[in-house]
């Protein structure tokens, strides 16, 4: 069985959701963020050197990065429905958007997310250059949006999982004003069982 070892408002929700979506038994392991600063604590260390959250283990097999444990759950799932034919169409599709998720999207939402925890004075080198990514992400993302109701074109999959964290994410952050097609599609996936019982571990 896996364990998922779970950090408080992070990115592990992801996993939760995808085991309950496959119907997966896993355990959870929490952590919980050091209240004064925010960080995660030593405990996670203790799983990987790199002590971030996603973290699973399923026996011998440790893994961080929330890409590399979705694909991994997905292979070892028994009936693999949340991940397009590799011969499909939308194979590729699912398969951008996987990646877009952490390897594009998450470095200027995490930056605007870092600098909204400290007291700014005026502009600082970096703004430009994140307000420019943050256009050019959410304007890519809503305009696929506006065309399909899932990343990976007609069935919902692993790639929406990956996807809408890191959108709730920003629309925490209040960076998705006018992006209405995100909007929508935010409420969508909240609506899912799966991502409830996901999200009631905080």
């Amino acid at each position: 069985m896996i364990t998922i070892h779970h950090l408080n408002k992070s990115r592990s929700t992801r996993v939760i959701w995808l085991l309950e979506e496959l119907n997966m038994p896993y355990n959870i392991v929490n952590h919980e963020r050091d209240s004064q600063t925010g960080l995660a604590p030593e405990s996670l260390k203790k799983i990987h050197p790199l002590a971030k959250a996603p973290i699973i283990v399923d026996n011998d097999v440790t893994l961080c990065e929330s890409g590399a444990i979705m694909e991994y759950i997905l292979n070892q799932a028994s009936n693999d429905t949340l991940r397009p034919k590799i011969d499909s169409a939308q194979y590729y599709q699912y398969l951008e958007w996987l990646h877009f998720a952490e390897g594009s999207l998450s470095l200027p939402i995490i930056c605007s997310l870092l600098m909204s925890m400290e007291t700014r004075d005026g502009n600082k080198p970096l703004d430009g250059y994140i307000a420019k990514e943050l256009q050019l992400d959410f304007s890519y993302i809503d305009d696929t949006l506006s065309q399909r109701t899932y990343f990976a074109d007609g069935a919902f999959s692993a790639a929406d999982i990956m996807m809408t964290i890191i959108l709730d994410i920003a629309d925490n952050l209040s960076l998705l004003e006018n992006r209405t097609h995100i909007k929508a599609y935010l409420v969508n996936m909240k609506q899912r069982p799966a991502y409830q019982k996901a999200a009631s571990f905080g």
